[in-house]
């Protein structure tokens, strides 16, 4: 691994990006220094302490825990530019202005640390040109780094280097990014918006000119590409308005500054329509009108015809809808392509003109075809890249499809595939690697050793699946070792999240057979989520066939199954990404250890659905309440159940590992892994080496000492208030009450020695109460109909 190390880092401009670029350092518990201009009046660092403030209120939350928030010091240029030299990462990241970005070079190159990273934070700009302001003895310390909005969501991180940066500073960087930053990186080529946003722009420009073309609305073009063809919800336009309609006027015209001799430049201009909108002010999402507007619960569309909004929802054409249901894609292009329906022939055309652009510039703005899908996929949220789906349909297919318009003057532009794309090639993609137009051959993946702990990367389409070898599977379940770690097994769910009677059988036998075969065990799965909870599905069902002594026994088994998850005689090691709610932040507190990616939202949910956590979840956190309650003055347990139990009866969610940890649903010897690729990899890491330790499960002692009756009424004293007061209905009442005895332990004397059965025992007995009452039937029903929660 890099021995390179950012102990400290500074951030010039806490501008938006800036300051987010600040926070996302500081969640990754690094102390940042953020610069900017000195403020007129007041408190010289008053512009940036008025962006910290700012942080506390963005969402989404730019802060993975408010605490993080004291990593970062507020510094302005007249008084501070010295303390630059305590920085080993510098990161500018001001105005999109090459003249301002020159000046204030100018003005810290005296002031960075001999061997510091110098690099510039610019979606488009001359990375050369740039270097041009730096002296000639730091150039080659200096890159481009460009983070997508909002950097701690956004996986894809472009870096740009120029001639003279050093190759062993850019692999130190792409180590720290992807390893300490949790970014998925792509070196880009030096030309105007690099490389996700060059396609892009491109990709919204060609949806621009064919929603004209045809005469499409707004949201009629959102309709269809969003989620029906793998893009985001937000598609098009609401993206556009997300961005911010001034900055995609800036990107577009960037692009035709820049860009002279390319043959689409015809097409990089800011519509007229977009031009009178950011006149008006109306630049989207953050002056709360755009291209959308907002009217009370009513989401409004701009109407070309009328200059005024309407009412949006326009859908996509039942007829189109059924093509895109074809599974075949080479068959759904040529239904596409064939159909006059005007929105299958949009479908056709923006899909046709981003193959053509992609495949004529690919030597011009990337390395090689895997770039490009990546930076689409980690920067755009496409599902898939351009290139894997020309390839998934048919590359010579499309490709000859492609020509065909191009003779027939229906493209863009007029200019010819490259030669190599009818050079009798089934695609781009394949085992070797991905195609490189500059050097003509494919390019295989990096070998950076921070690479070598991501097992199962993202991967294009063509590329080979990591080795493993099944060792047993049901129909939840499979058990299965990776490639070089056969002492320490991985438990994967087939059942995307749901913890069906299955799963929860898998789980104890694979503890079996971890026990007597292997050192150790982890549950983790390839795609998010680890699991959303226990099959409410099934559940429904068995409340129908008034079956309720079948769900008894089903919670029974689930919580002896975290039991055993718990006592197992091997440690049992959760990794974590994406979602772990009910059952599934359950076998979270029963593991011996969880390994969470930052991005992983864990919360014991049940509350949300009338129920209560009864997997063990109540019980753990009593216990956990009870072992802490000695160290305090006088010995009790209910002041450290008292932020618990708001935390379940308000069905609250840790919006990352760390916030996780601080609602205590997560503990301090558990591991936050930044990049969601590496979560395996540690997880294994962790099992064997608490197997190497001599590990053995804690047992719980002979009496848990609960808060019992005195707990629960402190816990109805908050819910009264909180139902008096209108913000808890009567049943929210009921289900919180019940979530007060199971943590109490029942309603017995407070101080009261009881076992861990008699607390599951206690919050079984409570959960099947819970599933016989109406409310709770109509809650889990209205959930599971509409993904969304019921108040009643």
């Amino acid at each position: 691994m890099s021995k390179f190390h950012v102990r400290r880092a500074a951030v010039l401009g806490a501008g938006v990006m800036g300051a987010q670029i600040a926070a996302h350092l500081a969640n990754a518990d690094i102390p940042v220094i953020l610069f900017d201009l000195p403020a007129r009046e007041g408190d010289k660092s008053g512009i940036v302490l008025r962006a910290l403030e700012g942080l506390k209120k963005l969402e989404p939350a730019p802060l993975a825990a408010n605490e993080r928030l004291d990593r970062i010091e507020a510094a302005n240029y007249d008084e501070h530019l010295a303390r630059m030299g305590e920085c080993d990462l510098v990161i500018e990241a001001i105005a999109e202005r090459m003249d301002w970005k020159l000046d204030l070079f100018a003005r810290v190159a005296p002031h960075l640390k001999p061997g510091a990273i110098f690099a510039t934070n610019t979606s488009g700009l001359s990375i050369a040109r740039l270097a041009e302001g730096l002296p000639q003895a730091q150039r080659d310390r200096f890159c481009g780094i460009h983070f997508f909005n909002p950097p701690r969501y956004m996986a894809l991180v472009e870096l740009i280097p120029t001639a003279a940066t050093q190759p062993e500073m850019l692999d130190d960087l792409e180590t720290f990014l992807t390893t300490a930053l949790g970014k998925s990186v792509v070196r880009a080529l030096d030309t105007p918006n690099f490389v996700a946003n060059r396609i892009g722009v491109f990709s919204i420009l060609a949806v621009m000119h064919h929603t004209a073309r045809l005469g499409l609305a707004f949201d009629e073009a959102d309709a269809l590409t969003g989620p029906l063809i793998g893009r985001p919800r937000s598609a098009t336009y609401r993206t556009a308005d997300v961005v911010g309609l001034d900055t995609m006027a800036h990107v577009i015209n960037t692009m035709r500054d820049a860009l002279a001799d390319d043959p689409w430049h015809a097409h990089f201009t800011v519509p007229a329509w977009l031009e009178a909108l950011i006149a008006r002010g109306a630049l989207g999402q953050k002056t709360r009108a755009g291209i959308y507007r907002k009217d009370g619960k009513a989401i409004k569309v701009l109407s070309l015809e009328t200059s005024d909004y309407i009412d949006s929802g326009r859908e996509a054409a039942p007829e189109v809808l059924e093509i895109l249901k074809l599974k075949n894609p080479a068959e759904r292009f040529a239904r596409l392509r064939a159909s006059e329906h005007p929105h299958a022939q949009f479908l056709w055309s923006i899909f046709r003109d981003v193959f053509h652009y992609c495949a004529v510039h690919l030597g011009a703005v990337a390395d090689n075809a895997r770039d490009v899908d990546l930076a689409m996929r980690w920067g755009f949220g496409w599902q898939a890249g351009p290139f894997e789906t020309w390839q998934a349909a048919g590359w010579q297919g499309i490709g000859a499809a492609i020509a065909e318009d191009i003779a027939a003057g229906r493209t863009m532009a007029a200019a010819p595939l490259p030669g190599w794309v009818g050079d009798g090639r089934s695609g781009v993609h394949g085992p070797q690697g991905s195609w490189s137009a500059r050097e003509a051959t494919d390019k295989p993946r990096s070998t950076l050793p921070c690479y070598r702990r991501q097992l199962f990367p993202d991967r294009v389409l063509g590329e080979l699946e990591p080795a493993s070898a099944t060792l047993w599977e049901n129909d939840g379940v499979r058990l299965w070792v990776a490639e070089g770690h056969g002492d320490v097994p991985v438990l994967s769910m087939k059942t995307r999240g749901v913890l069906t009677q299955d799963v929860v059988e898998g789980i104890i036998e694979a503890v079996a057979r971890a026990e007597r075969d292997h050192r150790g065990l982890v549950i983790w799965n390839p795609q998010p989520p680890f699991a959303y909870g226990a099959d409410l599905k099934g559940v429904l069902k068995l409340i129908a066939a008034g079956d309720f002594a079948a769900l008894e026994r089903f919670v029974a088994r689930f919580q002896h199954m975290t039991q055993t998850v718990k006592y197992a005689q091997v440690p049992v090691v959760v990794g974590l990404n994406g979602m772990a709610l009910g059952g599934g932040c359950e076998i979270t507190l029963h593991s011996a250890r969880a390994v969470a990616a930052l991005e992983t939202y864990v919360g014991l949910v049940e509350a949300g659905v009338g129920l209560i956590p009864a997997g063990g979840g109540c019980k753990e956190l009593a216990l956990r309440a009870a072992r802490l309650a000695p160290h305090s003055a006088n010995n009790e347990v209910f002041p450290f159940l008292q932020n618990v139990f708001s935390t379940v009866a308000m069905a609250s969610v840790g919006k990352s590992a760390l916030h996780a940890r601080e609602l205590g649903l997560l503990r301090d010897s558990d591991v936050v892994v930044f990049h969601p690729g590496e979560v395996l990899h540690v997880a294994l890491g962790q099992a064997g080496a608490l197997a190497e330790s001599g590990w053995r499960p804690r047992q719980a002692p002979r009496g848990i000492a609960v808060a019992g009756r005195a707990g629960i009424a402190n816990c109805e004293m908050m819910l009264v208030n909180m139902r008096e007061g209108g913000q808890i209905s009567e049943h929210d009442h009921r289900v919180a009450r019940a979530v007060a005895t199971a943590l109490c332990g029942g309603d017995i004397d407070a101080g009261s020695l009881v076992s861990e059965q008699w607390l599951l025992d206690v919050e079984r007995a409570l959960f099947v109460e819970l599933l016989k009452q109406e409310k709770t039937q109509a809650r889990i029903e209205h959930t599971m109909r509409t993904g969304k929660p019921l108040r009643n």
